[in-house]
């Protein structure tokens, strides 16, 4: 279990939540929707956007000393990762994933937005929040409503998903990152924004 838990905080990082919902919703999607030059396309610009420039950044800002891991344990060093998120999502959802072209994953980044904007908030209260639970949060409600939505069952994709919930939450606590309560309210962060947008959508 020592080696398990901690894999699942870096298997479900933040950065990668992004990624994990544009391609579960093209993979409900396929042959459907979208042409796969398309998917292609777009799960490209999602994961240069989301991963590829925010480890750049991140790796920088190690250098600089401005944090001391991709984790950014310290709450007093999320001011800069979170404020880079939400910009580089901000030009994703006005450049590419926009409301015409594919809204659910347009709304999807909305709400992931709005949360990182509270997370960010909390910040400059000295109010640190799990931005992993956030992320599982929205991630779990895109991926339940976009298969009521396109009327799929994914069963077995889905209770993985929620199986992962908690792993990720005890992960959070054998590594001393988070109390419950930091990790309640990362949850609660991450799931209402979702769950008002939802009406625009769904």
């Amino acid at each position: 279990m020592k080696r398990i838990l901690p894999f699942f905080s870096y298997l479900f990082h933040p950065i990668f939540i992004s990624v994990m919902g544009t391609l579960f919703y093209f993979f409900i999607t396929t042959d459907r929707y979208f042409v796969y030059e398309a998917i292609y396309l777009y799960t490209i610009q999602v994961l240069l956007v989301t991963v590829f420039i925010p480890l750049a950044i991140f790796y920088f800002l190690i250098m600089l000393g401005k944090i001391d891991s991709v984790m950014v344990t310290k709450v007093s060093q999320r001011k800069i990762p979170l404020t880079i998120h939400i910009v580089l999502l901000s030009v994703l959802i006005v450049k590419s994933i926009t409301k015409e072209t594919i809204p659910e994953l347009f709304y999807f980044f909305s709400g992931s937005i709005i949360s990182s904007i509270i997370a960010l908030i909390l910040v400059y209260f000295d109010k640190k929040v799990s931005l992993h639970m956030l992320g599982m949060a929205s991630l779990t409600l895109f991926c339940i409503s976009s298969c009521m939505h396109f009327k799929v069952h994914e069963v077995i994709i889905i209770s993985l998903l929620l199986f992962c919930n908690g792993i990720v939450a005890s992960s959070r606590l054998y590594m001393k990152a988070h109390t419950n309560k930091e990790l309640v309210l990362g949850y609660l962060i991450g799931l209402f924004p979702q769950i008002l947008l939802l009406f625009f959508w769904l």
